[in-house]
């Protein structure tokens, strides 16, 4: 049995991830900004479930989340920063302020949450962080520039911090969905207010068009991200979806391509020793 601190839990991936863990028999510390979405998963497992109120964007909130997690179970083994939403707009019709928002929450909130819980899992010598971002930080699409950007700069990040705390004992994987049966393209999106004209055909002004159809059912994602946590190698990045392994693959080939191509210029710009 094992203690899961699950953020974003009372919708979407999250809500199915928290429905799981319960379902094998672990705890878990469900957070959202109100509980009374998550309350029912107390009623249902008593013993093994804890509510929390958390809005990462306030540290005093986390710290109380993971205090709480820390004096019901003795501490956390998984962390998955799942909480977030979209934001769509062309790079010049970007808000700043709404922008900062975004980051706030999908990057440095998680962020938080992380330096808040690294010590306990520091003591214990275990523990596993995963941080959930999108296909689309590998594959931008017009208008989700500043998301891929969010999603971006966390799996950056998520690199460095693997190789930091690997040799404490600790885990850092990234998750990678594609488009998937939830409501994060509707109540989970914002929109930049502004709207230039010129950029109406290439968006096309849905944000969905570009994304496909929604493949990914949650609950099958949810049982895939517990059994690579359960792995005695996981991996370091986990794709849910054909539509993202299609996608990585796709990303992966462009940049290789374009490296190739250009190899001489790369080349030409080592001093001469």
């Amino acid at each position: 049995m094992s203690t899961w601190l699950i953020t974003g839990a009372s919708s979407g991936l999250g809500r199915a991830l928290a429905e799981h863990v319960l379902n094998a028999g672990h705890n878990l510390v469900a957070t959202a900004r109100n509980t009374d979405s998550v309350d029912d998963l107390v009623n249902a497992y008593p013993d093994t479930a804890l509510t929390t109120i958390l809005d990462v964007t306030e540290r005093a909130s986390i710290d109380a989340a993971v205090t709480a997690a820390q004096e019901r179970f003795g501490g956390i083994d998984v962390i998955v920063n799942n909480a977030g939403y979209g934001y769509t707009g062309a790079v010049e019709e970007g808000e700043n302020d709404a922008v900062a928002r975004l980051f706030a929450t999908n990057f440095f909130g998680p962020v938080d949450l992380i330096k808040a819980a690294l010590p306990g899992m520091r003591d214990r010598g275990t523990g596993t962080i995963i941080n959930v971002s999108s296909v689309g930080a590998r594959v931008p699409i017009p208008g989700g520039g500043y998301y891929a950007a969010a999603k971006a700069a966390i799996e950056g990040l998520s690199g460095s911090l693997r190789q930091e705390v690997e040799p404490l004992g600790l885990r850092v994987m990234v998750i990678e969905p594609g488009s998937m049966r939830t409501e994060f393209r509707g109540r989970s999106a914002d929109h930049a207010d502004t709207q230039l004209e010129a950029y109406d055909k290439v968006l096309g002004r849905t944000g969905d068009k570009a994304l496909g159809p929604q493949r990914g059912d949650p609950a099958k994602a949810a049982a895939a991200i517990v059994r690579a946590v359960e792995d005695p190698e996981p991996p370091g990045l986990l794709l849910l979806g054909t539509d993202a392994l299609g996608g990585f693959h796709a990303a992966t080939r462009a940049a290789t391509g374009d490296v190739e191509q250009f190899e001489h210029l790369t080349r030409s710009t080592d001093a001469t020793l």
